[in-house]
């Protein structure tokens, strides 16, 4: 309950997270968008701009030129006051200074677009840099949002991934006591207990010998036998859990045939073995992995499937060894994590120390599919 809840409360921080980043993104974007139409807009009040400047440039030139004129006939009606009549004297005078005045005004507005102009430059080589900031952060951003989408996310399924490897390491611990007290208490109620009455009995042959008659102390004798062979298969049945001789001597074809027989008949299921391929000897640590993994879905088959069916299908080529375990029972949602699948994990990590690939295809009531395929080269 408290790991569901840490994984829903890492879950939440991770979307809280992308939420505020996409959130600022969106601003950054905004702001953006509102300088790039700001910026636009200046730029055709600047050409608007310049355009007016070298209008009054052009325009103040010319008055200037008809200033200079002007000043010139002043200067010549000045000299040859007694040529003119007042009325003349007074339109040349007036028409200069009138000149003068609109050249003062036309350099003033001259002066004031050359100012806006310079002004409009600053503005737009400002908005420029925001403009690229503003992309550089959301550049950056889109960098960020990608990591907590998908890097974030996958380094909370590798805590997720370390801490079901934690707690599958603490279960393989508790299997081991397990089966240690699972063999100490066979070896003692088996075997122990069989080789405790041996010795009991062999006393009683002795005192029959000594007491009785040979016929007697004979009967003792093949009853003696007759334990110590229950007490030899016990402790060969013993040794078969703990690892079957068999895959030592013959390989897994036989073994897998041997030990499928024996769980079909104890378990009183039909289960059907089909070996395809080359029956060869395998490098041991496949061998080993591969009869493991047999006995773990045929395990969980028969125990919590409750199948009446189940079929163990066996490939080895060139270039793969392949295995199907598929039964006809219950079946359950993969979608669904499963209370105690530990028996599931150490299925995939053995497969995956191997390079290869488990998949697990299961509906409710329509039973389930184990496949198993790992690279191998046969020699």
């Amino acid at each position: 309950m408290a790991h569901k809840l840490e994984e829903k409360t890492l879950d939440y921080v991770i979307d809280e997270m992308i939420e505020v980043v996409q959130n600022s993104k969106d601003e950054i974007f905004n702001i953006g968008e509102e300088a790039r139409t700001e910026y636009e807009q200046l730029q055709t009040e600047l050409q608007g701009t310049r355009e007016k400047v070298i209008s009054h440039i052009n325009n103040g030139d010319e008055l200037e030129q008809k200033v200079r004129y002007s000043r010139q006939r002043l200067s010549e009606v000045s000299r040859e006051f007694d040529r003119y009549s007042e009325s003349e004297i007074r339109e040349v005078y007036e028409k200069t200074h009138a000149m003068q005045t609109e050249l003062a005004i036309a350099r003033r507005e001259e002066k004031v677009l050359r100012d806006k102009r310079d002004e409009l430059d600053r503005r737009l080589m400002t908005l420029d840099q925001t403009i690229e900031r503003a992309e550089g952060l959301a550049s950056k951003i889109s960098v960020i949002l990608t990591y907590l989408n998908d890097d974030f996310r996958q380094v909370n399924e590798m805590i997720e991934e370390a801490k079901e490897k934690q707690e599958f390491g603490l279960k393989i611990i508790e299997a081991q006591e397990d089966e240690r007290r699972k063999i100490s208490r066979e070896i003692h109620d088996g075997p122990a207990q069989m080789l405790a009455n041996i010795l009991l009995r062999s006393e009683l042959v002795d005192r029959t010998f000594r007491e009785g008659t040979v016929n007697e102390a004979l009967g003792e004798v093949k009853s003696v036998r007759k334990m110590i062979r229950s007490s030899l298969y016990e402790v060969r049945r013993i040794i078969y859990d703990l690892r079957p001789m068999a895959l030592d001597d013959l390989g897994l074809v036989p073994t897998i045939k041997k030990y499928v027989a024996t769980i079909a008949d104890y378990n009183d299921i039909d289960i059907e073995f089909t070996p395809v391929g080359k029956e060869e000897r395998l490098h041991q640590k496949y061998e080993i992995a591969f009869f493991r993994l047999m006995q773990e879905a045929l395990q969980n088959a028969v125990k919590h499937a409750e199948a009446s069916l189940i079929k163990v299908k066996l490939e080895i080529n060139e270039s793969i060894i392949a295995m199907m375990i598929k039964d006809d029972g219950k079946g359950f949602d993969p979608a669904l994590k499963q209370e105690k699948t530990f028996g599931l994990i150490g299925m995939r990590e053995r497969v995956e120390m191997l390079d290869g690939t488990l998949s697990i295809n299961s509906t409710i009531g329509k039973g389930t599919t184990i496949m198993i395929q790992v690279p191998y080269k046969v020699s």
